[in-house]
């Protein structure tokens, strides 16, 4: 097979944007709805949307990749580097610590042009704890080629298989000068945000100038892309739709990296942003209720239903899976039998849980 990097107009990519016009004015206009949403609410609510939403990016983008972080590690890795924690040693997983100074450096850097040195300290940041003999910070130089395969060993199935170590060097300085002249005011601007990050990303997976981590640092390029276009960081979980149904994602690329003309890559792309910016919103009236929860509880709720209530609210907007039950209470608070029952019967009486069937099969859910 030949891939997009192998072919004469490589990386002149041609799309036709006339499917997805509906969807790019349907993502500006939510966008805006989005940001008017944040503006709106005080500062400490706002500060918890924009945490929550960058937490469920970091924990997605290395779901993507099969490397499941703990919510509490990066929801700590993030708190600290905004800021908001001074303990430095609260991370107990180096991975968590190294995806969450990624997440707040995107944020925070945006406006900045791409770099070797950026793309350098991200991944040094991405590759924090892992164990791994494998070059950090740098590009590639392996000479067997740089293949996505799958399936077990001897049966191996090639999905795409990027260009030699050898080009890396020539292909990234080309990246890195593309992505910085179609930024907004620049000599070819490419002047919708979602085409600039679907473009970015796509050309950046075809390189594939890492040995390991570029998925993440892609779809972090992509966030960066989208935040440029908007004049301001983006409110949105890119990873978290795409987590969704990864396989369409997989599919997505596979087809995009085979051709130059890329429209079915634009597409999806599209697709998926617009349905992160609507997850962004209904993320953000979550974060609004839950804090109207607390507000109406707080001097209602011991330590035990805190910590229970707040595993709840962990789950987000899918909700805890199988509800809060007598055994999770038990198990996640240390209490007795005898007082997680009293416990959760004094969450329903007071409106804060309600119950859901009865007897053995009794289960609580939050009640918003």
């Amino acid at each position: 097979m030949t891939y997009n990097w192998q072919q004469s107009d490589w990386p002149n990519f041609r799309y036709d944007l006339s499917p997805v016009q509906d969807t790019l004015f349907a993502f500006a206009e939510k966008a805006g709805q989005v940001e008017g949403m944040v503006k709106s609410l005080p500062d400490d609510m706002q500060s918890n949307a924009v945490l929550d939403l960058m937490v469920s990016e970091a924990i997605k983008t290395s779901e993507i990749e099969g490397e499941y972080l703990s919510r509490e590690d990066v929801m700590s890795s993030i708190r600290h580097q905004l800021g908001y924690d001074n303990n430095p040693d609260a991370t107990r997983d180096l991975r968590a610590k190294g995806i969450g100074e990624l997440m707040v450096d995107v944020r925070n850097t945006y406006a900045e042009s791409l770099s070797n040195e950026t793309l350098f300290r991200w991944h040094t940041m991405l590759m924090l704890g892992d164990q791994r003999n494998i070059e950090v910070g740098t590009w590639r130089t392996h000479q067997e080629p740089m293949r996505v395969i799958s399936g077990p060993i001897g049966r191996t199935k090639i999905h795409f298989e990027a260009p030699p170590s050898n080009r890396i060097t020539s292909e990234m300085e080309a990246y890195n000068n593309w992505f910085n002249r179609t930024a907004p005011g620049n000599a070819d601007e490419i002047k919708n945000p979602v085409v600039r990050s679907a473009l970015a990303h796509l050309y950046f997976e075809s390189i594939h100038p890492f040995e390991d981590g570029n998925g993440r640092i892609g779809r972090a390029i992509s966030e960066k892309a989208l935040s440029q276009g908007l004049g301001r960081p983006t409110l949105l979980s890119l990873s978290e739709t795409i987590e969704a149904n990864k396989k369409d994602y997989y599919q997505a690329l596979k087809t995009g990296q085979q051709s130059n003309e890329i429209t079915s890559w634009i597409i999806y792309l599209s697709d998926v942003t617009l349905q992160a910016q609507k997850r962004a919103e209904e993320n953000i009236d979550f974060i609004l209720r839950k804090t109207k929860f607390f507000n109406h509880f707080s001097d209602q709720l011991n330590d035990r239903h805190l910590k229970a209530i707040r595993r709840m609210f962990d789950a987000g907007l899918e909700g805890f899976t199988g509800g809060m039950t007598q055994k999770k209470y038990v198990a996640i608070t240390k209490a007795s039998t005898a007082t997680a029952t009293r416990d959760l019967k004094h969450l329903s009486d007071i409106g804060a849980l309600k119950q859901i069937g009865g007897g053995r099969s009794t289960r609580y859910e939050l009640c918003l």
